[in-house]
Formats: structure tokens, C-alpha cells, sequence
């Protein structure tokens, strides 16, 4: 079953060669342990990055540090994806450069909605929780029809979020996602906010279900590292979709 998480899915082929290359007993596999160990590490520097980004970099420069991190934090993401990257200082970098994007663009919004960040981030890991807990109980389960379903979703609201900001930056038209912090919002953007968080937050099923057969399947431990900055990746997608919506009720 293919994940609805890039990052994660490519670690699917990797395990016919790994299971090749190695032999029993060269190295430890991978645990859940490892998983949620590194999880917590690459979230704590995010946070402190984002802290320092927000306490030091001045207004004058914030609008180049948070494109210049954005940039910088896409293209090492798609290398680390691709090339299924799992050197702990590559994957520490993209923590750090989302650390940098977060704090310059949450303390923006925080400047404009005051206590919004705060609310964003209780939300974000309120979600993840509760589809932990969900999964863990089985309520939720990762079936062939379920994966398709969150998979064809999350592709439509990226291609939909794609197609809304070529228009924005060509017309100027603000529609399934308003950019500006001063427009009006009408309830497209709620229904597609909420459609995107419902669509992150399912996502992580999938990704539950990845991690506990990579696990089963003896993955070396530093493939943990790999998984963690897929858990990151989707916590973060959460936070900007929470963010956005919460900006929307503020309005």
C-alpha cells in the first residue's frame, strides 16, 4: 500500500534492496522508538529555530529570509525525498531552514491576529494526537480503498492550491486560498481549508501504517531519520493549513 506522503512512499522500494544488500545481524533495524525519537528531535529544533528567527530577524529582512528559506528548504526536501537521503545533518537542515520560514511568517501573522500562532500549534499536534490515538485503536485503518481515496484527495488540493496561486500571482484574483491578510473571505477558502486539513490529518494513517511495516520489514536504523523528516513535512502542511483557517476566522 503506497502512501498518500511523498517523502515516505519512497522508502516502499528500498526494501527489497536493503533486504538483499544486508545480512542478517549487520545492523540494528529500525523501531518505532527510533521513529518517534527523531520525530521529537527534528520538531524541537524546528521550534527553536523558529524562535530565534522570530526574536532576531529584523522586519527589513524578513521577507528575504522567509523566501530565501522556502526556496532553500523545497529544493533540499526534494533532494532528501528522491534521493532518499538519510544523513541526520541533511535532514537537521531542513528542520532548521522550515525553523527560519515558520518563525519570520508566524510572527507576521501573530503581528496582525495576536495569540493565532499559539492556537495553530495546539491545533496541529491536537490533530496529529488524535489520529494516533485513532489509529492506534483501529478506528482508522489503512485500507486499499481508504489509501486511494486520501491519496486522490491530497492530489486535488495540491494541483487546486497550484492552480489558485498561478492566478493570484498573474491577475491577482484570490480564490480557493486568500493571500492577503486585508481581503475579504468568502466560504470557498473555509470549505477548501477545512477539505485540507481533513486531507493532512488522514494522511498521517497512512503513514502510520508505513512506518509499522518498514519496522516489520528490518529497515537499518538510519532509515529513521528518513521517516521522522516525513513526519515533519506533513506536521508542518498541517500547520499552514490550521493557520490559514484560523486567519480566516479572525477576519
Amino acid at each position: 500500500m503506497e502512501s498518500s506522503n511523498p517523502v515516505l512512499t519512497r522508502l516502499d522500494d528500498t526494501v527489497r534492496v536493503e533486504r538483499q544488500v544486508l545480512g542478517a545481524g549487520v545492523v540494528r533495524p529500525m523501531t518505532v522508538d527510533d521513529v518517534v525519537v527523531r520525530t521529537v528531535g527534528l520538531l524541537l529544533l524546528t521550534g527553536a529555530t523558529g524562535a530565534v528567527a522570530w526574536t532576531y530577524v529584523t522586519d527589513g529582512w524578513a521577507a528575504p529570509a522567509a523566501l530565501g528559506s522556502a526556496l532553500a528548504g523545497l529544493v533540499l526536501a526534494l533532494v532528501i525525498s528522491f534521493r532518499r537521503i538519510t544523513n541526520p545533518i541533511l535532514v537537521g537542515g531542513y528542520a532548521v531552514l522550515q525553523g527560519v520560514l515558520l518563525g519570520v511568517a508566524s510572527r507576521g501573522f501573530e503581528a496582525v491576529y495576536p495569540g493565532i500562532v499559539v492556537q495553530a500549534v495546539v491545533g496541529t499536534f491536537g490533530v496529529f494526537v488524535g489520529m494516533a490515538v485513532l489509529y492506534g485503536l483501529r478506528v482508522l485503518r489503512a485500507t486499499p480503498r481508504f489509501a486511494r481515496l486520501v491519496v486522490g484527495a491530497l492530489i486535488g488540493v495540491v494541483v487546486l492550491g497550484l492552480v489558485n496561486l498561478a492566478v493570484y500571482l498573474i491577475a491577482g484574483r484570490q480564490t480557493l486560498v486568500v493571500y492577503s491578510t486585508g481581503s475579504e473571505v468568502g466560504w470557498l477558502p473555509y470549505v477548501f481549508a477545512l477539505v485540507c486539513i481533513t486531507v493532512g490529518a488522514l494522511t498521517f494513517v497512512l503513514d502510520f501504517d508505513l512506518v509499522e511495516r518498514w519496522v516489520r520489514d528490518g529497515l537499518p536504523v538510519r532509515y529513521a531519520w528518513f521517516c521522522a523528516f516525513g513526519l515533519l513535512a506533513g506536521l508542518i502542511f498541517l500547520y499552514w493549513q490550521i493557520l490559514r483557517l484560523l486567519s480566516y476566522v479572525r477576519r
